[in-house]
């Protein structure tokens, strides 16, 4: 389906590019140490999946659509404004995270929900539907005629593959050190704060962004 060369040489770039600290696995961390490791995964988790959604984009050439169209640009951006806006929001005023933590029950629930907050936020980001646009295509092989859509799918996969358990990593060390934190109540309270900020923070920067 796709030239190994090829493959390893998209597989080195985009070890770089998840490697590189962006809002995603920022929040990943914050997540982890506000409400613990089972959370900050789910969280982790969602963002991975998201990725996955914005392949499927690429593939069907909605990508495509919308970046060539600045209404559609702008409806999903500011969809996902608003969003990012409204989970800060919730986290601001929250009590604080030591009852979902320490009660099994209602983690299990709030992991779902982080799950969904992960993969809202990601695939409600038009910027990184157009990276994928951008990106993908440069380690395409188009000798393979219709194989360029599995291409297409395999780079995705992989990339969500990737970007699942290095920000599940990420979350999951957060955690061990945000269960100790939490049995403070102020520090507990701190910390999801500074969850809402960084939820603000990407809605700012989402705000701010341009489709070039």
């Amino acid at each position: 389906m796709m030239p190994l060369d090829l493959y390893l040489s998209y597989l080195v770039a985009a070890l770089i590019v998840i490697a590189a600290p962006g809002p995603d696995s920022l929040n990943s961390l914050a997540i982890g140490l506000a409400r613990g490791r089972r959370e900050g995964v789910a969280y982790a988790l969602g963002v991975g999946v998201g990725c996955l959604a914005h392949t499927l984009w690429a593939m069907l050439g909605i990508s495509a659509i919308v970046a060539a169209s600045a209404t559609l640009f702008n409806v999903i951006k500011w969809i996902g404004v608003a969003y990012l806006v409204w989970l800060g929001i919730r986290a601001l005023r929250s009590k604080g995270g030591i009852a979902s933590m320490t009660d099994a029950r209602p983690s299990a629930g709030n992991a779902a929900q982080r799950f969904r907050q992960g993969l809202l936020t990601n695939a409600l980001n038009p910027k990184v539907m157009l990276f994928f646009l951008a990106f993908l295509p440069q380690f395409v092989d188009p000798q393979h005629g219709i194989a360029v859509i599995w291409q297409l799918g395999l780079m995705g996969l992989t990339f969500t593959v990737i970007t699942a358990l290095a920000y599940s990593a990420l979350a999951w060390s957060a955690g061990s050190v945000g269960a100790r934190l939490v049995r403070h109540p102020r520090i507990a309270l701190g910390l999801e704060r500074a969850t809402g900020i960084v939820f603000i923070a990407m809605a700012a920067r989402l705000a701010l962004a341009e489709r070039k």
